[in-house]
């Protein structure tokens, strides 16, 4: 019995809804204790611009360490890096624009993913799936033969890709929250591809 295997790639494209946001804060001080009491006073300003719904804080990570000059120690530092979900889009300009305000030591954002992929991924599973038949009924044509039934049918890699703005914001001088408004920091279509190998069988 011939058989003929084709690999077949399905894809769809969905707007995303929702935002990754990276962001630290850093402060210095002549030794470790002084930079970490000193980032605290920040962070203490910080915090209550992420307590907020449609924010959630997925991580917050500690680095302290030894500033050097020229060889030489020049006291400490120490940053605190947050990476943060914003669920609510209406949400973002304005925690952004308060998160600059704050002075950051960077920030990164906004990423956008969908929050479920499960009806875009079922979809592209059929696309895929299509795509395979096509390729092996062309096979079969090719052959002079007919496409049978399907034997086998493998998943493959599935990657989430698309349209994914990062964007960087240098810290300002200014004490009030700007305006991110205007970057139109808007959501970006996210594709979602799936592929499968098929196994058919050729009929006479």
């Amino acid at each position: 019995m011939a058989e003929v295997v084709t690999k077949g790639t399905g894809e769809v494209e969905r707007i995303a809804d929702r935002a990754q946001l990276w962001v630290s804060y850093s402060a210095n001080g002549h030794d470790r204790t002084a930079a970490v009491n000193e980032l605290t006073s920040r962070i203490s300003r910080v915090e209550p611009l992420l307590d907020r719904e449609g924010v959630e804080v997925r991580s917050r990570r500690l680095s302290v360490h030894t500033n050097w000059e020229n060889g030489h120690r020049v006291g400490s530092g120490a940053e605190q890096y947050y990476s943060v979900r914003v669920t609510d889009r209406e949400q973002l300009d304005e925690l952004l624009g308060a998160l600059i305000a704050a002075e950051p030591a960077w920030l990164n954002g906004p990423d956008w993913e969908l929050s479920d992929r499960s009806e875009a991924v079922a979809e592209a599973q059929h696309h895929a799936v299509e795509d395979a038949r096509r390729r092996a009924q062309g096979y079969a044509a090719a052959l002079g033969v007919r496409l049978g039934p399907l034997l086998r049918i493998t998943d493959g890699d599935e990657s989430y890709g698309g349209s994914v703005e990062r964007m960087a914001y240098a810290a300002t001088a200014t004490s009030y929250a700007p305006d991110t408004r205007e970057l139109k920091l808007e959501p970006q279509p996210v594709t979602v591809s799936v592929r499968c190998t098929t196994t058919w069988v050729l009929l006479e």
